[in-house]
């Protein structure tokens, strides 16, 4: 009997509830976001439950707070040199560099749950590893608000776009004034990705599309990387997608005043934007864009659904992907010109069919004067020019090395966190290379992003010997940071560091002269070098205003002369060819 009343107590009961896996946005009303507690949260869940998981810090932020990243991979092993080895391919994945477009944030958390649940999604773990950056702004997540996305259609509340230092992290992956972005180099580079996904959400014009695509520029990624991204890659994702019914587009950019008057034009990133510094690495990069003004849900499942058809496209091409990046690699370190700048071929456009609303006019309610709507009644689909070609403007033939003293540590300090191998001089020495004298440069009269740009810089070259002290750094072009190199520390690169004023104080002149003692001076050099004494006559028969200022003319005698310091406007570093 006593037996009898046991069994029976156990078949009645209660069964123990199943986990509630349903993340933050799921258990809303469609129309929320998972705070950045909630989402850490999540992923310690996760990370406890399931060994696939793990969940770590991986440096530090402007906020304090540390910078999270979670690794999903099929056997559990974490380790990147082991995974590469068994020929993994690795997915990298980052949510929350603008924390008010929080989609890639909520349908992250989804997929990794569902990668480990699903047995038809876990098998592609096989083959792909998963690196998931779950906030990168984490500053800007904590500051949440309701009002600040004046042109996005929910969540109802969200983080804010600048960190906590006000820094847009997207412009930040070069320059690196964040925490922030320093963590993140010395993690891309731990890991050193495959494919890199950057989420977003768009804003501009209306459009039936609910996800936009930035895809690497194809011209500045390595031809090989290119070719497979344009002939294999983005065929079965805009495939896939287009089976899923989230008809995909280029990112809408464009000049005219709709997207249909005059085309699309192709996204230019440059290294200061996350897809821009990837590339610099063979890593082909993708920025997913949702629609503003799309409801929030559909917003989540059409990042969810891209990311989930990349993972998978990743685990069917995995070898051709492997093929076409292991190529680039060796042919980045044969490579012997590289670009530094580039421009739109506006002759050069292919067609697209492209699925808009027509952009119309009526008065405005604010200003009585015409406004542009567009008609949601009046969908169109039809084909509009697409311009993504760009050429090389500015080349620069590879040197052998450079040579970049150790006194200007921040630049140093970035070069390391990027990977860059360098070989501290072991004593004093003179080194024959060729060195830049800054000709010319403009400067913007506003900061942006903490700085004052430099643009339209011209150098002359000069072969001279130059003096290094021991300890400053010989850094050998024979690495895989070679492309990395040659666009930050060539000044006339688009994203140099010269460009972002860290060499500014080699601008400055640091030593004159008195007018009424150089005076004899001038006269006395006039006198003793005939040849100059030639280039002077002939300077001001030639040059009206120069011939009619006693200071133009002193100044000129003085940049001649002995007297003149020889490192005013010479970049530090040096080139060994």
């Amino acid at each position: 009997m006593l037996l009898l009343s046991l069994f029976s107590l156990l078949l009645t009961a209660p069964a123990t509830p199943a986990p509630d896996w349903r993340t933050p946005f799921e258990r809303g009303n469609g129309n929320t976001t998972a705070t950045y507690d909630e989402c850490i949260a999540y992923y310690q869940r996760l990370d406890a439950a399931y060994p696939e998981i793990q969940l770590s810090e991986a440096g530090t932020t402007d906020s304090g707070r540390p910078l999270h990243v979670v690794v999903l991979s099929g056997d559990g092993d974490t380790d990147p040199v082991s995974l590469r080895a068994k020929g993994r391919r690795i997915v990298f994945i980052q949510n929350g560099i603008h924390p008010g477009e929080p989609e890639g944030i909520d349908a992250s958390l989804m997929l990794t749950r569902d990668y480990v649940q699903q047995k038809a999604l876990h098998r592609q773990l096989d083959d792909v590893v998963l690196v998931i950056i779950p906030i990168y702004n984490v500053g800007g997540a904590l500051n949440r608000n309701t009002g600040t996305r004046t042109n996005q259609n929910g969540p109802e509340s969200y983080g804010f776009r600048g960190n906590a230092r006000n820094l847009d992290l997207n412009r930040d992956y070069i320059k690196q004034d964040s925490r922030n972005a320093r963590s993140f180099a010395a993690l891309f580079q731990r890991w050193q990705p495959d494919v890199y996904v950057d989420t977003h959400t768009s804003n501009g014009a209306d459009y039936q599309y609910t996800l936009t695509l930035i895809a690497t520029q194809k011209d500045k990624l390595h031809p090989a990387l290119s070719q497979y991204m344009q002939q294999e890659l983005l065929p079965a994702l805009y495939g896939g997608m287009d089976q899923k019914k989230w008809y995909l587009t280029p990112y809408v950019d464009f000049a005219g005043r709709t997207p249909d008057a005059r085309g699309l034009v192709g996204f230019l990133e440059t290294p200061r934007y996350s897809t821009g510094y990837t590339t610099l690495f063979n890593t082909i990069g993708f920025v997913t864009e949702t629609h503003m003004l799309k409801a929030y849900t559909p917003r989540v499942r059409a990042t969810y659904d891209f990311l989930s058809l990349l993972i998978g496209t990743v685990q069917r091409q995995r070898v051709a992907l492997a093929a076409a990046r292991a190529t680039a690699t060796l042919q980045t370190q044969q490579q012997q010109q590289f670009a530094l700048g580039w421009r739109l071929d506006t002759t050069a456009a292919e067609q697209f069919t492209f699925r808009g609303y027509a952009g119309k006019t009526k008065t405005s309610d604010v200003s009585a004067q015409p406004r542009l709507y567009y008609d949601r009644q009046a969908p169109y689909t039809k084909p509009i020019p697409y311009y993504n070609t760009f050429r090389p403007t500015t080349t620069v033939q590879r040197p052998r090395a450079y040579v970049v003293p150790q006194a200007w540590g921040e630049v140093v300090e970035r070069l390391r966190l990027s990977g860059v191998q360098l070989r501290p001089l072991s004593m004093d020495t003179v080194i024959n290379g060729e060195t830049y004298y800054i000709e010319d440069y403009k400067t913007g009269s506003r900061p942006y992003e903490g700085h004052y740009l430099h643009t339209g810089v011209q150098v002359r070259t000069v072969q001279q010997p130059r003096s290094f002290l021991r300890g400053d750094y010989y850094v050998s072009l024979d690495q895989p940071a070679a492309r990395y190199l040659i666009e930050t520390l060539e000044p006339q690169a688009t994203d140099s560091f010269f460009a972002w004023g860290f060499f500014d104080s080699m601008l400055q002149q640091k030593e004159h002269f008195s007018d009424y003692v150089f005076e004899d001076l001038a006269a006395n050099l006039l006198r003793q070098q005939p040849a100059l004494r030639a280039q002077f006559d002939q300077k001001k028969q030639a040059d009206p205003a120069f011939a009619a200022s006693g200071p133009a003319q002193l100044d000129w005698i003085y940049q001649q002369s002995d007297h003149y310091e020889p490192s005013y406007l010479r970049y530090p570093v040096l080139r060994v060819r």
